[in-house]
């Protein structure tokens, strides 16, 4: 468990599964779906279908809860995208619009990935995102990331293509 003032990131416990559900999948179209990859479709559960596979979300290394106050907001995920060479990538979601544009993302995403450095052996860490997302692609800038990638016109959602854009910072960058 990791602590900034009222912001706490740490493992997912059975306590949080009814937060997640509600903000996941009870919705069919829920606010952060139009902001997180949007152009993949998502599905809503029933409570009781998301409770068969809730054992995936306690206690992962990958994916932890982000809480302000005790109350649990999001999520910061990591995924190997080549784990024999170290490649690792990144994410956060917070899901309420209230709690968007407050800093709390950078904040968080700071923390996981000192996480990161601090318990894996990377020599990289980044995060991939979509051209509609600009506070994403702000929150990378902030904490210093690079943007390594642009893949344009790949990303089609609402009628309009968007790029692909990936983001990174070297361990010696995030240590200065």
């Amino acid at each position: 468990m990791y602590k900034d003032e009222e912001l706490t990131i740490r493992p997912i416990e059975e306590k949080d599964l009814f937060n997640i559900w509600e903000l996941v999948y009870k919705e069919e179209a829920p606010e952060w779906k139009k902001w997180d990859a949007p152009y993949y479709p998502h599905t809503s559960k029933t409570y009781e279908d998301f409770m068969k596979k809730s054992d995936s979300w306690v206690n992962q290394k990958d994916c932890w809860a982000i809480e302000i106050n005790g109350v649990f907001i999001g999520v910061v995920t990591y995924y190997w995208e080549h784990e024999p060479s170290k490649w690792l990538e990144a994410g956060i979601l917070l899901y309420e619009s209230r709690n968007w544009g407050k800093g709390i993302g950078t904040r968080a995403l700071k923390i996981w990935i000192n996480h990161l450095f601090n318990t894996l052996p990377l020599v990289r860490v980044g995060f991939t995102t979509w051209s509609g997302n600009n506070r994403m692609i702000r929150v990378g800038e902030k904490l210093g990331m690079k943007m390594e990638a642009r893949i344009r016109k790949v990303r089609y959602y609402n009628e309009y293509y968007y790029d692909s854009v990936r983001m990174g910072i070297l361990r010696e960058e995030w240590k200065s």
